[in-house]
Formats: C-alpha cells, sequence, structure tokens
C-alpha cells in the first residue's frame, strides 16, 4: 500500500535547549478564559463553563513574521501561553492531569475578526475566522522539568513599544488542570495534543509593519512583525 501523494510534514514545535521537536497532534484553544476578555467581548465569565475550538496543527508559525491574513481588514491579538501534552486519555482526573503535561510555550491566537463576527451573528463555526494559515504564531517549548508548571506569572503583550495586554497567569477562571480535565471528557486526549489557554484583556487589531512582542514570566517571549 502507498499514498497517493507524499503526505505533508507533521507540525512540530522546537524545545528549548534540545535538538528535539515536539510532534503536534491537535490544537486546542480555549475561549475567554480570563473575566476581563469575557467582558470586554460582551459575555459573563461567572456564568459560562470552559469552551473550546481548534486550529490545526498547520496554523502554527515558529520564528517566523506573521503575513496578513487575505480576506480580512480586522486582524487582531490574542495573547497566551500553551500546555503541550505528553499523555492523554479520557476522564482525566484534576488531581492527575498535570502528569499529562510535558511543558508549555507562549502563543497568538491570531483572528480575523471581522469574519468571526460574522459567523457568531449567523450562529455558524468560527473556523473561518481562527484557523487560516499561520494563525497560531508559538515560541518554543520550555519543558516541566525545568520549570514546573506555572500558576502565576506576568504575562505582557506589546505593539509597537506600547502596552496593549497585561495580566497573570492566576487570573485565568479555569486553571490548567480544570482545563485538561473537562477537555478530557469530550475528546480523547493524546499526546503532541497542544492547549492554548485563554488571553486577558486588551485584544485589538494589528496591521502590517507593526511590531508585536510578547512574554510571559518563567515561559518565554514571541517577537515578530506583521508583514
Amino acid at each position: 500500500m502507498g499514498y497517493v501523494f507524499d503526505p505533508p510534514a507533521r507540525a512540530t514545535l522546537p524545545v528549548k535547549g534540545t535538538s528535539d521537536v515536539f510532534p503536534v497532534h491537535r490544537v486546542y484553544c480555549v475561549g475567554r478564559n480570563y473575566a476581563e476578555h469575557a467582558i470586554e467581548m460582551g459575555h459573563d465569565p461567572d456564568k459560562e463553563p470552559p469552551f473550546f475550538f481548534q486550529k490545526n496543527p498547520d496554523n502554527l508559525l515558529v520564528g517566523q513574521d506573521f503575513p496578513y491574513p487575505p480576506a480580512s481588514d480586522d486582524v487582531h491579538f490574542e495573547f497566551e501561553m500553551v500546555a503541550a501534552l505528553k499523555g492523554g486519555g479520557t476522564d482525566i482526573a484534576v488531581d492527575d492531569a498535570l502528569n499529562h503535561v510535558f511543558g508549555y510555550a507562549v502563543a497568538l491566537d491570531m483572528t480575523r475578526r471581522d469574519l468571526q463576527g460574522v459567523a457568531k451573528d449567523l450562529r455558524r463555526p468560527w473556523e473561518v475566522g481562527k484557523a487560516f494559515e499561520h494563525s497560531a504564531p508559538c515560541s518554543e517549548l520550555v519543558s516541566a522539568e525545568e520549570i514546573g508548571h506555572p500558576a502565576s506569572g506576568a504575562l505582557r503583550l506589546d505593539v509597537n513599544g506600547e502596552r496593549r495586554q497585561e495580566g497573570d497567569l492566576n487570573q485565568m477562571i479555569w486553571k490548567i488542570p480544570e482545563m485538561i480535565s473537562y477537555l478530557s471528557g469530550l475528546f480523547t486526549l493524546v499526546p503532541g495534543d497542544i492547549i492554548l489557554t485563554g488571553t486577558p484583556s486588551g485584544v485589538g487589531a494589528v496591521a502590517r509593519g507593526d511590531h508585536v512582542h510578547g512574554e510571559i514570566e518563567g515561559v518565554g517571549v514571541l517577537d515578530l512583525k506583521v508583514v
């Protein structure tokens, strides 16, 4: 048996301080996981269980500038931490969840906000606004063996040197063990799955030529231009 054509290369993330790469299986994103961001998007953070959407593994962008996508005039940044899984399963207990985490990174959930808005108005899925090419710029992974499991740490994002987002990991509504446990009740998680864990308030639009710099204390840095 042979492939009809050569399959594309599998998406991977580099691992800090090694020559290893982390093979990515699925990309899950949790929505409105910081109270102030939920409010700025017009929602009540006290009334919602966690919800998730997906990007595609080949939406990841590593070590490159972000190409402004077609079909949109309103592309937004959302800066957040990534949890990368080395184990999986279904119905994972909260107390066991962190044993499934390989490490962490920082990422941007780039969003065609105008197209997402149309999809919301029509009660349609968000893929057109979320899962376009290069929509998930991501840093290298740092292992949990090296940094532990960050439950707090300053999160900052600047655009052209101006602070746009600022928060702390301890402000997450749903903590990482809770996210993993809840998600494993909906899907069978496997090694290689990654989770974008939500963004604080301050999201906004970018334009070609902008310089975007984000960092999460103790986790990583992401620095790129919009081209």
